[in-house]
Parts: structure tokens; C-alpha cells; sequence
């Protein structure tokens, strides 16, 4: 029987540098993707559709919701992001290590279909450096990157219900733990008991040596 895949969840307040830390640990990392979510909002420059995010209508969203075709899905700052139910079960199907990169609410529902989900927390060095990253991004109104700081503190009180905990002060180090929690949750005496079922029966087998 075929191993299923690991599945991650990686949680941060926005500004926090979530979506670089895992553009380079994807590029870093053997047999490891991301699911792409579902979002009403509309694409930022040098975003694409089917490779960033799927884009689409908030009526094609609802549609969607009814279809119960979503894991987990929520409204952040008067849009919704959806995860698909789909796309993460196949990926995890072939035996790929996926990465989900949602909202605290979103992780916690989906902690309750997969109990074995591996929840990672990005926080900030601190408030300050917070703001200043939302405002050097170029990307938000004034009056977009007030309300997301207003939300942020919320957000990032939720870390203790999360497995793991990094702090975003230099990329290296904070891409480093990442690595580091991917490699020893691979290393998990559960995990390689599929992955390497072959070896251990060779090694462990009836058969003389």
C-alpha cells in the first residue's frame, strides 16, 4: 500500500515573510509542495492565476462551499481563501509532502480532519518590524496595512495551539528551523516505518543473513 503524505500546516500574520520562507523551503526540499488555495480577492502584480492562488468569483466561491468541495475555508479582510478538499487528498495520495499556508482559524479546522497535520507557527522579531515590513511591500493602502496590523495581534496570540514555533528575525535561521522541522517529522519512527518498509523488512526479516 502506497505511503501517504505528510501534511503541514505553516500559520503567520501577514507581513510576518511567511510566503518567502516557503517559496525557499520548497526550492530547498525534495518532495515537498503546496496546495494552492482558493481566494475572492483579486491578484496582486506578478500574481497568477493556478500557480499563486485560484482566482475567482465570490458566487463560484459559494458554489464551492455548498459543494462541500473545501477542507477549511474563511473571511480575511472581506474575502475568502479556501483550501480544496480534492487537491490536498490526491497529492497526499501519491505520497508528497504537502504545505498549507492558512489562516490560524483554517489551521484549526483542519487539525480536526488530520490529526496528524504538523502545525507551524512564523512570528514576527516584533510589533515594529511588523510594520515596517507591511509598508515596505508597496502592495497595501495605508488604511489596508492599519487594518492588518489591528488584526495581527489577534493572530498571533493563536500560536500556542500550533506544534511548532519559529521567529521570522533572520531569514537564514527561520528558513533553517523550517528545514529542520520537515526533516526530523520525516524522521518520525511512524513515517519510516512505511517509507522504508522494504529495507526494514529486508533487514529485520526471518531470513538468515
Amino acid at each position: 500500500m502506497a505511503t501517504l503524505g505528510k501534511l503541514f500546516i505553516i500559520t503567520a500574520a501577514s507581513g510576518t515573510g511567511k510566503t518567502s520562507l516557503v517559496k525557499e523551503l520548497l526550492a530547498s526540499t525534495d518532495n515537498l509542495t503546496v496546495s494552492i488555495s482558493h481566494t475572492t480577492r483579486n491578484p496582486r502584480a506578478g500574481e497568477i492565476d493556478g500557480v499563486h492562488y485560484h482566482f475567482v468569483s465570490t458566487d463560484e466561491f459559494c458554489n464551492l462551499i455548498e459543494q462541500a468541495a473545501f477542507l477549511e475555508y474563511a473571511q480575511v479582510f472581506d474575502n475568502y481563501y479556501g483550501t480544496s478538499k480534492q487537491a490536498v487528498q490526491t497529492l497526499l495520495e501519491q505520497g508528497r509532502d504537502v504545505i498549507l499556508e492558512i489562516d490560524w482559524q483554517g489551521a484549526l479546522q483542519i487539525k480536526d480532519k488530520f490529526a496528524e497535520a504538523v502545525m507551524i507557527f512564523i512570528l514576527p522579531p516584533s510589533r515594529e518590524a511588523l510594520r515596517t515590513r507591511l509598508s515596505g511591500r508597496g502592495q497595501d493602502s495605508p488604511e489596508v496595512i492599519e487594518k492588518r496590523l489591528a488584526g495581527s495581534l489577534t493572530e498571533m496570540k493563536q500560536y500556542d495551539k500550533f506544534d511548532y514555533l519559529v521567529i521570522n528575525d533572520e531569514f537564514e535561521l527561520a528558513l533553517s528551523d523550517l528545514q529542520t522541522i520537515i526533516k526530523a517529522t520525516r524522521l518520525r519512527t511512524a513515517t519510516q516505518q512505511g517509507r522504508q518498509a522494504q529495507l526494514l523488512a529486508n533487514l529485520l526479516g526471518d531470513a538468515n543473513p
